[in-house]
């Protein structure tokens, strides 16, 4: 699967390759700007005309708000710093919990930096892969643009696999498409535990004056083996205990062929209509040199017209033999031309006569002047009203399924029958489909001086159907049920200026499933110079009512079944964050309160042999109130090239019963960052990744969630395990790669290398990973 999944890609890029060489067609910008479509397949001679002549590489980058489609500006991909990160599941500091391999699911040890609950609830924790339309990077770019990601560890039999390709391309100025195929496989170094995702995207924008869209529609398919956690721990943390040496594969798991599986397709679309004027801007430098290049090559194209405008006339001539000999015979000149009276050439007041050279070199200065003012400008359309509409479609299908399941692994079975495959002993599958519109209004922030903020209102209407299994009378039936919500809501923000930028939006839901729901989220953020560099102080707050999603009050399985009536999780926050770039400091506070906290939990007990017995998962809410306490220092010290980073969480849960979190959790960076031969850039040195014990939510495959342990007969604490990767990161010429060795420390220390009970990390395991960006 791999292979063929590999070669395809491979061959798509080869064939974009071979097709742009073949077809000899780019992208040209003229000198208003205009992005055309150059060939040249006409060019006789075969001429390289841009082999004295720059490439424009001009990319811009941006997201967009899901809500309206606006343009949020951001910086493309290519920072080298701790890239080596980007490509674990853990995260760029290391502070998520995963099931140990990579590609698995995943759940955040920081709860502020959790996400909210999305409708289906069986994607969720697969946040490293998933592509959504408001995190996809954007793109406009002066010539076709083509990234490629691969990274790898290990082998055929327990490595990783994971190759990214990107390709965007602009038919103009204004139009860009482009697609992202992105496949990762991980084997597992433990048995039972590959795990496989394929992402295919097609994205698109066009960014007129009146007219904007934005356009994202992805497929994907993910599948993951389930083993339940290593029978008994002892096997990592008392290996001393066995007689015999297991190594990773060779301990047993709980279980065995079991997967989840989700297939989901997302089609988004948010375009508007712009009401406005013009205006005239200064041009940026990538701007003002893209139009000196296709000046250059506006003036080769006119230079070969003419050379071949003259070989014709040459021919001609070579073909025209007869020439004239004279006036022909009988031919009569008939008149004089007219001439103009010099009376009226003297009345001609259109004409401006200077005889003063003085003043004819000080009227060519001023045009010059204006010529080269000109040059450096564009005419740019400032809108002042815009109407939105922004759909966003979604479909999904999980199945849960086990060809095996252990005896008495389950507690409860609520039905025997129903969908079997082969020698399937659970085949659970939910469908959900999810269609939402969303109508806005904008009065734009910017038209005038005086206009100081945006204003905008909107109207969403959102649908969603849910089928699963349901007992009627003993009967197991399919059933769908739909729901319906009608929201209102408004926004004012500023956005635009260097000192002074804020967002308030407020929704209510009116009607439907969940008819008085409200959120209000609120941010703003303050920019000043302070000796010399730059202090910002930005604060945030929200608050939410809201009921959980569908999928956690009603869920039909096998094994697992709930029918839940929950109040409304009532979620306030406030939290305020300093920046100063001069020191390399960035501090964030905040203090969260939760009413009717809505969790997942799970049980179990332990049989003699280290197997599972008795499991029953569900989701359960806390009326009392919970209280949140977070303080992240972000610090940096640099000391010529030696350079230690420092990230510093400390939380405090009120009742760690239901949400249990670490007190304190460590990212530490130290490296040597230097230059070889002044082109290769180096980071060479070791981070580790520490937290402080706590109660870690287990992982419940039948649900494909991490749950709080609830059984205190069997829940058992993780944390003090200093994770340890050392690296070498490098960039040349925009080329990213980098050489790391995870988890250096293994089997020392505790032993006790789980981020989830009784799932171990991978041992000492060599990566090696590229990003190689081409502009053609």
């Amino acid at each position: 699967m791999y292979r063929r999944l590999s070669t395809l890609i491979v061959a798509l890029l080869a064939l974009a390759h071979v097709s742009a060489q073949t077809d000899r067609d780019f992208n040209q910008i003229d000198e208003n700007g205009n992005v055309s479509r150059r060939s040249e397949n006409f060019n006789k001679h075969s001429k390289d005309t841009t082999q004295h002549k720059e490439i424009p590489k001009g990319l811009y980058t941006w997201t967009i708000d899901r809500r309206f489609g606006d343009v949020i500006p951001t910086e493309p991909d290519t920072l080298s710093h701790l890239f080596m990160n980007t490509t674990f599941n853990s995260g760029m500091y290391g502070d998520y919990n995963t099931t140990g391999s990579n590609y698995t699911a995943r759940l955040s040890r920081i709860f502020i930096d959790r996400p909210y609950g999305d409708y289906f609830i069986f994607t969720e924790p697969y946040s490293f892969v998933n592509k959504k339309p408001d995190e996809l990077l954007y793109m406009n770019t002066l010539s076709p643009y083509t990234s490629v990601l691969y990274d790898n560890c290990g082998d055929k039999t327990n490595g990783e696999d994971h190759i990214d390709a990107k390709f965007a391309v602009n038919a103009n100025k204004r139009l860009n498409f482009g697609f992202d195929l992105d496949y990762a496989y991980a084997r597992g170094y433990y048995s039972n535990q590959n795990v496989s995702h394929f992402n295919g995207t097609l994205f698109g924008s066009y960014l007129g004056d009146r007219y904007q869209m934005h356009f994202f529609f992805n497929a994907a398919h993910q599948k993951a083996s389930e083993n339940g956690g290593i029978t008994t721990d002892d096997y990592v943390t008392h290996p001393e205990s066995f007689t015999d040496n297991y190594t990773e594969s060779e301990i047993p798991t709980v279980l065995s062929k079991n997967w989840n599986r989700n297939d989901h397709q997302h089609l988004f679309l948010s375009h508007r209509y712009n009401i406005g004027f013009y205006r005239m801007v200064k041009m940026t430098d990538e701007e003002i040199k893209a139009r000196q290049f296709a000046k250059e090559s506006m003036k080769e194209h006119e230079a070969e017209k003419e050379q071949q405008d003259a070989d014709k006339k040459e021919l001609r001539k070579e073909k025209d033999t007869k020439k004239p000999t004279g006036r022909p015979e009988g031919a009569k000149v008939v008149g004089k031309e007219p001439q103009r009276d010099a009376l009226d050439i003297a009345a001609d007041t259109t004409r401006i006569k200077i005889d003063d050279q003085a003043a004819i070199d000080s009227l060519n200065r001023l045009q010059a002047i204006q010529d080269s003012i000109d040059a450096t400008m564009k005419r740019e359309y400032v809108p002042v009203t815009s109407f939105i509409h922004t759909l966003d479609i979604s479909n999904y299908n999980h199945i849960y399924q086990a060809y095996s399941t252990p005896t008495n692994y389950y507690q409860n079975t609520y039905y025997k029958q129903g969908l079997v495959y082969g020698n399937d002993s659970i085949y659970d599958q939910v469908k959900h489909q999810h269609i939402k519109n969303t109508l806005a209004l904008a009065l734009l922030e910017g038209f005038n001086k005086y206009v100081k903020a945006g204003l905008k209102a909107f109207v969403s209407y959102e649908h969603n159907t849910y089928q699963m299994p349901e007992l009627e009378n003993g009967l197991l039936l399919w059933n769908k049920w739909k729901e319906y919500n009608l929201t209102f809501g408004a926004q004012l923000s500023k956005t635009q200026g260097k000192t002074l930028h804020f967002n308030l939006t407020a929704e209510r839901w009116l009607s439907g499933a969940d008819a008085g729901d409200m959120t209000i989220d609120f941010s703003t953020d303050l920019n000043f110079p302070l000796f010399g560099d730059t202090v910002q102080l930005a604060a945030s707050a929200f608050y939410q009512q809201c009921n959980p999603v569908f999928l956690q009050a009603t869920y039909h399985s096998k094994h697992i079944w709930w029918d839940n009536n929950f109040d409304r999780e009532k979620r306030s926050r406030i939290e305020g964050m300093f920046s100063y770039q001069k020191t390399n400091t960035k501090l964030r506070i905040a203090a969260e309160n939760i009413k009717n906290y809505t969790y997942y939990g799970m049980s179990y007990d332990l049989t003699d042999n280290g197997g599972r017995k008795n499991m029953t998962a569900g989701v359960y809410q806390e009326g009392e109130n919970i209280q949140i306490l977070t303080a992240q220092l972000h610090q940096n010290f640099r000391l010529g090239p030696l350079n230690w980073e420092n990230v510093i969480t400390y939380q405090k849960s009120s009742n760690k019963e239901v949400l249990p979190l670490p007190d304190l959790n460590i990212f530490t960076n130290l490296y040597l960052k230097f230059k070889i031969a002044k082109v290769l850039g180096v980071e060479l040195g070791a981070d580790a990744t520490y937290f402080t014990k706590y109660y870690a939510p287990d992982f419940c495959p039948a649900i494909n969630q991490f749950a709080v342990q609830k059984n205190e007969a069997s829940r058992i604490e993780l944390g003090e395990f200093p994770f340890i990767d050392v690296y070498a990161n490098m960039t040349l010429k925009g080329v990213r790669f980098f050489l790391v060795m995870t988890n250096v420390v293994n089997n020392g220390a505790n032993h006790m290398k789980f981020l989830t009970p009784h799932y171990p990390t991978n041992g000492s395991v060599i990566h090696f990973g590229v990003s190689w960006p081409f502009f053609n």
